[in-house]
């Protein structure tokens, strides 16, 4: 009997993204082409004004009730969607599913042992990056042994999957994405990071990839096709681009192709060479830089220390090179206090950084800071998508002021005083809207499956 799958993605998306996410279409791409299974796209972006749960679950019913021999449901779990799935699972349980609900994504990758504590209800879970391992549970009807994948019942190995990015099929090369009248795109040219970051967690999906780059040809072919149908807009969302001399020929072939649009790229300050910059600013790219905090006690409490000389060396080629760009922040970090936050912005804004964003930190799952956040007092709000806000040298009084100083950022993008004082000013004016922290699709590690 074929298994035929519902494949369920509630992403948190913007009005210009493409319905179908980036990530799951990775996951239709890979199931065409390894198995014969009908699958099934439920996609419900969870911050539509419309969006419930109710809404979902009559989706998947219809089609439990309408469709033969569907097999498996799974779902990709986000920091922003546990809780409406947790719901999900369950309806679907009382309406007496007798198949196999498949878990995935970074909740799941990032979790410890205690998947089935946290999913009482779930059948099989995969951590890490899903492609080929829900391939392969389709394709078999007894237990797949594949590392990463875990049964509920099973001695749990605490796992991440491997695979291999040049074998991979794209989902724009297979039209998984429909890319007509499409405007804005995000792609990946690469998965995993360098860098052991102690709130993100890109670093443990890829840290085992013998091969973090797609193929040259999958690249290549993906660019010349972007341009030709003359997408205008690409935010690139590789954690960090330049991560790799590979990155200055990824752009030599936006500017083979004449490449107009505009490029958002996520970088690295201290490994952004003069090639780099030569490029870049033959193009219309905006670089994206992490910086976090300017502060040696903050990056080492996570383990993001910035070379700071050479990162404002990098900032003044950049600026003469009329490249534009923007840096972010992290406030609520361990070891900071609204004095070194406010130092922290002062520096970016005495070197005109044209746009500066500050956001709250966040304990995703399985990262270091949140395995240690009783090290520091760390003390989150009680919301699914919760930030830290209060520790042991802030006060939630302090977080308060730190957030008013981020939407006074927001406010004055662009056009940003010069200096804190007069930042201040203009933040005590400012009122706090939680909905402005909410994560960006390409923050969090969405490329876990699914």
């Amino acid at each position: 009997m074929q298994n035929n799958l519902i494949l369920v993605e509630l992403p948190w998306g913007r009005n210009k993204d493409p319905r179908v996410p980036l990530g799951h279409a990775s996951l239709l791409a890979s199931l065409k082409i390894h198995t014969t299974c009908e699958v099934i796209s439920v996609v419900e972006c969870i911050n539509d004004d419309d969006f419930s749960v109710d809404k979902v679950f009559d989706r998947i019913s219809s089609h439990l009730q309408t469709k033969e021999n569907i097999s498996t449901i799974a779902f990709g779990v986000y920091v922003w969607s546990e809780d409406a799935i947790q719901q999900l699972i369950n309806k679907i349980k009382e309406i007496g599913f007798l198949g196999r609900i498949v878990l995935g994504g970074p909740q799941i990758s990032y979790c410890g042992a205690t998947l089935e504590e946290n999913y009482p209800h779930a059948d099989i879970f995969v951590r890490g990056y899903g492609e080929i391992a829900l391939a392969s549970i389709l394709n078999e009807q007894k237990k797949v042994v594949l590392q990463g994948v875990h049964y509920a019942g099973d001695l749990d190995l605490v796992e991440q999957t491997q695979v291999d990015l040049e074998m991979l099929p794209s989902p724009w090369l297979e039209n998984v994405i429909d890319i007509g009248n499409q405007i804005f795109i995000r792609w990946e040219s690469q998965r995993g990071c360098p860098f052991k970051c102690g709130f993100c967690q890109h670093k443990e999906a890829g840290a085992r990839l013998k091969k973090k780059w797609f193929s040259t040809n999958r690249v290549q072919n993906e660019i010349d096709y972007f341009c030709q149908q003359q997408v205008q807009d690409i935010a690139i969302l590789d954690p960090i681009f330049n991560s790799d001399k590979r990155a200055n020929d990824v752009l030599q072939r936006f500017l083979d192709n004449q490449y107009s649009g505009r490029l958002s790229i996520q970088c690295r300050a201290e490994m952004v060479d003069d090639e780099f910059i030569e490029k870049a600013s033959k193009l219309n790219v905006r670089l994206e830089f992490g910086l976090q905090t300017i502060h040696n006690s903050e990056g080492k409490a996570v383990n993001r220390n910035n070379n700071i000389s050479k990162v404002e060396s990098v900032l003044e080629k950049i600026a003469k090179n009329e490249i534009d760009y923007e840096i972010s922040l992290i406030f609520g970090l361990p070891e900071q206090s609204l004095e070194s936050f406010q130092q922290t912005v002062d520096w970016c804004l005495k070197r005109n950084v044209p746009v500066i964003k500050a956001f709250p930190l966040m304990l995703l799952r399985g990262t270091d800071v949140e395995k240690r956040k009783s090290e520091w007092g760390l003390v989150e709000s009680k919301d699914s998508m919760a930030v830290v806000l209060k520790s042991n040298t802030f006060s939630t009084d302090d977080w308060e002021k730190m957030s008013q100083i981020s939407e006074a950022l927001k406010s004055t993008e662009g056009n940003h005083p010069s200096n804190i004082a007069q930042l201040l000013i203009h933040s005590t004016e400012m009122e706090v809207d939680m909905r402005n922290y909410r994560p960006e699709i390409d923050s969090v590690n969405y490329r876990s499956y699914p």
